[in-house]
């Protein structure tokens, strides 16, 4: 089943290759969408595909890479779009596409 989830990932998240590894992984599941730092030192990721792959996802973002320490994640439940976008680190404020 396709399904879209928003993660807002708080800590120490910026700096330590958080969206790198989260494009990585990402990618390795086969998803779409983005992650982007903010400018309240979260990092934002939207990714949509395969609910068991974007669940994979979250399990990661919730260890995140070495030197990150991941504080929170809040979580919320998005309509997919559907739309084969690949997965890319983006700029904040992110436009949506």
């Amino acid at each position: 089943m396709l399904v879209a989830r928003r993660l807002v990932v708080k800590g120490r998240v910026q700096g330590v290759g958080f969206r790198m590894f989260v494009q990585d992984v990402a990618n390795a599941e086969g998803l779409h969408g983005w992650v982007a730092n903010r400018p309240d030192e979260a990092v934002e990721v939207l990714a949509e595909g395969d609910r068991e792959a974007v669940d994979r996802l979250e399990r990661r973002v919730r260890s995140g890479p070495p030197g990150a320490r991941v504080a929170s994640v809040e979580r919320s439940d998005q309509p997919p779009s559907g739309r084969a976008t690949g997965f890319v680190v983006e700029r904040w404020p992110v436009t949506m596409r």
